[in-house]
Parts: C-alpha cells; structure tokens; sequence
C-alpha cells in the first residue's frame, strides 16, 4: 500500500505542478508587454487610470449617467457594512444613495495592476470628501474591468474606509 501512494502523490504534485504553472496566460507578464496577442499591460493600466479619472469625476459633478454607464449589465459592488448591490439597476440605487450625500472631493490612485485581455485587476487607494460636514474618507478599492461591447467597464467593485471618518481638514 505504501509502494503504490508514493508514486500516486508524485503524480498528483507533478500534475498541479504543471497545471498551476500554466493558469496565467503569456500576455500577462511583467514587462506589460503580450507575446503574440498584441496585448499590453502598461497600455491598458494607462486606459484603466483614465477611466478611474472620469469615474471620479463624475462622482463630484453628480453625473450618475456616466457613473452607470462605466459598469457591465452584470455588475457587482460590494459597499462597506451593507449587502452587495448586484446588476446595473441595483448599482444605480446605491450611486444615487453616495450622490444624495453630496461628493465635493474624489481621487484614485492605482497602486497594483495586472490581468490580461480578458481580465483586469486596478486596486489601489481613495480619498473621498462628502457631505455638508467635508467628512473625508481614505480607503482601497479593487475593481475587476471586464470588456463589454469592445469597451472595457467595472465587472466588481469593493472599498472600503481605513478608520472612522471625521470631517476635513
């Protein structure tokens, strides 16, 4: 019995082995740069921070068209302390509740990037200011971008605050 689950183990590493180290596909490297695929990643991180640039905008000019436009028909946002908000429909309640609040200030900085021509991954840091107090709020983010239509847009959205929030400074 021992003489037979030696090998069998072997197998079963050297399989995982060779499966997991295949999963990403090779426009995903390092150097942003796609072998075959015309695939590039500094070239898309560039297209993603623009786009983080006209989300945040639009929050301070309360323009929840551009807003509901920049996620997929399926989305997800998962919001601080509060149920996920699933498809556009939900996720347009849940930008009309933040607009409601008053956004005077909002930037995204990207602080990590990666995926490939399916999938891209920016996760990074916020600063928001809303309200009629200036409450500011510091938090991350990591938003999933997904294309659709040939466009790339938010496919899941999550943040969340560093500490309790008080007014600006």
């Amino acid at each position: 019995m021992k003489n037979r689950l030696i090998p069998t183990l072997a197998s079963i590493i050297a399989l995982s082995a060779t499966v997991g180290c295949s999963v990403l596909p090779s426009s995903s490297t390092s150097s942003g740069k796609a072998g075959h695929t015309g695939f590039n990643l500094a070239e898309m991180q560039k297209l993603i921070e623009a786009n983080n640039e006209r989300f945040t905008a639009a929050h301070v000019r309360g323009d929840q068209v551009t807003i509901d436009g920049m996620f997929t028909l399926d989305a997800k946002c998962l919001p601080p302390g509060a149920d996920p908000a699933i498809g556009r429909d939900a996720i347009a309640k849940l930008t009309r509740e933040y607009l409601e609040t008053g956004v005077s200030e909002f930037r995204e900085e990207t602080t990590d990037f990666y995926g490939n021509e399916d999938l891209l991954i920016d996760q990074g840091t916020y600063v928001m200011v809303y309200g009629q107090d200036k409450t500011r709020e510091t938090g991350k983010y990591l938003n999933v971008w997904k294309k659709e239509s040939g466009v790339w847009k938010i496919y899941s959205n999550i943040w969340n605050a560093n500490a309790p929030t008080g007014p600006a400074k």
